[in-house]
């Protein structure tokens, strides 16, 4: 794209996402970041102030967000139902990670989807002078969620599998590197984006009331596995995965996951605190999707954070 044909965009974010909205800003002289004051009434209750409002009419407007609790989806949701209103040329939010969904199963009458009640919320986001509105996830959890949405809002999902390709790439043993899957799924999600590395899947079978992660297919003696998924929570499905890839002969394991959200600090089981957990991971990345993380383990082995920034920037141009 020439630049005479980029559109300038004007970015707003949460204030957990200031370092990654500047990181993004820094991509391209077209992104022009702009602030909100986060204050609040006496009451708790948000008072929100949009800055330079006037200035916003006709432009292109952006919102990068983070639903890291319920706490504060609230006021950013208030932002997001309030910017296309003032008369701009198109609207465009950035939720890099869909948090709800994650643990859902819809088994018996009665289970709520959560996810599906997100989706509808941002389904209602008011339209913009120039048309329906865009939003911009990183792989999603649950597939079918895509489907979520209704007609007022663009969903539009990417990856962050690329940032992971290109950082195997730069690693002194690229040519000795087998991609791991956890499980069935995680194959179904990524293995052809991938399909250039040799591969291995597990699976977890029930053996009385354990969970057992084995290797259903591929060898990964000799190799550097890299598991890879989506999210990761406790992390226990991702140890139990290298153990068993340890046994069976890996010369070393990693691990990769878009969205580190690590609940309760569990990504304090993964440090290298001691002798044998250094051993366990040699590298653990994650993108900066889940910006409580990104600063929670900041300069702490094995974990290096891949940034989205670039990516979103890109995007914010589609």
């Amino acid at each position: 794209m020439e630049n005479s044909q980029k559109k300038q965009v004007f970015l707003f974010y949460c204030a957990e996402c200031e370092d990654l909205a500047r990181q993004v800003a820094s991509q391209s002289d077209h992104i022009t970041l702009q602030t909100i004051k986060w204050r609040t009434f006496d009451d708790g209750f948000p008072n929100i102030f949009i800055n330079n409002a006037q200035d916003l009419r006709g432009q292109h407007v952006a919102f990068l967000a983070s639903f890291s609790s319920q706490g504060v989806i609230f006021e950013q949701l208030s932002v997001i139902y309030a910017l296309p209103r003032l008369f701009v040329a198109s609207f465009t939010l950035v939720l890099p990670f869909f948090p709800t969904g994650s643990f859902e199963r819809m088994e018996e009458e009665g289970d709520v989807a959560t996810a599906f009640t997100m989706a509808r919320m941002l389904s209602n986001i008011p339209i913009s002078k120039g048309g329906p509105n865009s939003v911009l996830i990183y792989d999603i959890h649950a597939l079918q969620e895509r489907f979520y949405f209704g007609d007022h809002v663009l969903p539009l999902f990417e990856t962050g599998i690329p940032l992971l390709k290109q950082r195997l790439h730069q690693l002194p043993d690229s040519d000795k590197i087998v991609v791991a899957f956890p499980d069935d799924g995680a194959w179904k999600r990524f293995h052809k984006q991938l399909d250039h590395f040799p591969m291995v899947v597990c699976n977890k079978v029930r053996e009385g009331d354990k969970r057992i992660v084995r290797i259903k297919e591929g060898n990964p003696a000799g190799y550097h596995v890299v598991i890879v998924d989506d999210l990761v929570q406790s992390g226990g499905t991702l140890i139990e995965c290298q153990k068993v890839l340890a046994a069976h002969g890996a010369a070393k394991v990693s691990a990769y996951v878009t969205h580190g959200v690590f609940p309760k600090r569990s990504w304090e089981r993964f440090t290298h605190k001691d002798e044998g957990s250094e051993k366990a991971f040699a590298y653990f990345w994650i993108t900066d999707s889940c910006p409580l993380t990104v600063k929670a383990v900041a300069n702490k082995a094995p974990f290096e954070v891949l940034s989205l920034a670039g990516s979103i920037a890109d995007a914010l141009q589609i």
